[in-house]
């Protein structure tokens, strides 16, 4: 099969359609490309080379992970396959076990796709600056050249092991919910691995000791097809179901996962979705605490897109917010570079020091219970302290020049406002992002533009210290975007 391995290898993970780009010739070659340049260079001296593979529900991935397991073996590299798992729980396997990891899914697109995260030895990220874009390289000379070449030394062995088991103890060890209130979950798992996470995490499918919880399953089967909805809860479209059963069961929450569970989204008592800012400020406050009780520093890792109500709240509590680029290999090299407790995305990507700095959407959706079993009051009340702004969500426009549309909007907004005797702050740490603070004429109010790596898109992000002032900024930069004026 002939492929440009630069449409599906992308900055982050592998992703692209069933045959048409990825079948299993081709991620034979990934997989052997990715033993050369990332498996062995850090393998251990002495030791036999070794990675771990698992892959989600979607009908091609059996068939996909074998020749991916086979590439990587056909390099000398023995192999754990550990068969259907969440992409935490690949992460979890490559922390505990100490070796790189693959990945077979494509999370939340529509069933012809498929796709591969990898991972180094601990979970740590393979990204285009960090392996990724050799790994296509030398992927696609072998393609080129019709054939992987036969490796240097015999095969790597393949074998088989279950650690469904493992992972769930390891999280529940983590956050403590045996002693607390009885809650009444509702899980839309959204035929994905939420519905072979959940019941062994937060029930006793995987032989653990029963929860104080009751656990309302929606669509747990396992199907790749996604016969009753996207597994994707970023889009509201996809939460209606869950929105729907939290009030109708008389549940205390609700939880919505996405395809290959590594995001969680919350709803509360009444139906409505709780903001993953305010979830990332949830979860930081524990974690702040715990820190703090062990005498150390807590640093909390935010995108600068999160609301800015969680850098205010973090500081608060007592923990350094550090703000950052979007995307998860910004997220995690910035946990690892200072250390950080946590860090959370407005895409409902929660990361955790004490699982490799590696994102688990379950892990936060237990701090979620713990914190409202904690506490006398329905989530409603317990999300309000931590939703004190108003967001737009992200809208996306499509234009020509993202670059200078961009310019166009910033100089205009930047020049009405000074115009108006008010201060405005400019940077570009991703895209640009206006912030206005405060003051005794204005509300404060931000907005985000960043241009889309793939696609002829402008994404426009912005937050307003109540609604009309959102609103205000929203549509203001809105008209400009696209060709509307002020």
């Amino acid at each position: 099969m002939s492929v440009d391995l630069s449409s599906v290898i992308k900055a982050y993970d592998v992703r692209g359609v069933v045959p048409d780009q990825l079948d299993a010739g081709v991620v034979r070659a990934i997989g052997a490309a990715f033993a050369e340049v990332v498996v062995l260079p850090e393998a251990p001296a002495g030791e036999r080379p070794r990675a771990v593979v698992g892959h989600d529900m979607r009908p091609s991935s059996p068939e996909l992970t074998a020749a991916f397991a086979d590439g990587v073996a056909s390099r000398g590299v023995d192999v754990t396959v550990v068969g259907l798992c969440s992409t935490d729980g690949l992460y979890f396997a490559s922390g505990s076990l100490g070796v790189p990891g693959a990945m077979f899914t494509a999370s939340h697109n529509p069933a012809q796709y498929n796709g591969i995260k990898l991972c180094r030895a601990g979970a740590r990220p393979v990204g285009q600056d960090t392996g990724l874009a050799e790994v296509r390289d030398l992927a696609q000379r072998w393609l080129d050249a019709g054939e992987v070449p036969a490796g240097g030394g015999a095969v790597g062995a393949v074998d088989e092991q279950d650690l469904l088991a493992a992972y769930a103890a390891h999280l529940r060890s983590l956050v403590d919910l045996s002693g607390n209130r009885r809650l009444k979950v509702v899980v839309d798992a959204g035929n994905g691995m939420g519905g072979f996470t959940a019941p062994a995490v937060l029930g006793e499918g995987a032989g653990l000791p029963a929860l104080p919880l009751e656990v309302v399953p929606l669509y747990f089967e396992l199907d790749g097809t996604f016969p009753n909805h996207e597994a994707n809860p970023l889009d509201p479209e996809n939460l209606r179901d869950l929105q729907r059963a939290v009030p109708e069961h008389g549940a205390d929450v609700g939880l919505a996962f996405d395809g290959d569970a590594d995001r969680c989204f919350v709803v509360d008592e009444n139906g409505d979705p709780v903001s993953p800012s305010a979830v990332t400020a949830m979860v930081a406050r524990r974690e702040i605490a715990k820190e703090l009780r062990a005498g150390r520093e807590p640093v909390v890792i935010h995108n600068l897109i999160t609301s800015r109500a969680v850098p205010e709240l973090v500081a608060a509590d007592g923990g350094h917010p550090v703000r950052t680029r979007v995307g998860h290999s910004f997220i995690k090299q910035r946990m690892a570079d200072e250390g950080a407790v946590f860090g959370g995305e407005h895409s409902a990507h929660y990361y955790f020091r004490d699982f490799w700095s590696a994102d688990t959407g379950m892990l936060a959706a237990m701090h979620v219970l713990a914190a409202l079993a904690e506490s006398d009051r329905p989530l409603s009340q317990l999300a309000a302290e931590y939703e004190k702004y108003v967001a737009s969500g992200e809208i996306n426009s499509t234009v020509e020049d993202a670059a200078a549309t961009t310019e166009r909007v910033v100089a205009a907004i930047t020049e009405t406002v000074r115009a108006e005797g008010e201060r405005v702050e400019v940077d570009r740490l991703d895209g640009v992002t206006v912030f206005h603070p405060a003051s005794d004429a204005q509300p404060m109010w931000w907005f985000n533009l960043r241009a889309s790596n793939t696609e002829p898109l402008l994404r426009l992000n912005a937050e307003g210290a109540d609604e009309a002032t959102m609103v205000v900024v929203r549509d203001r930069v809105l008209g400009l975007v696209r060709g509307e004026g002020l």
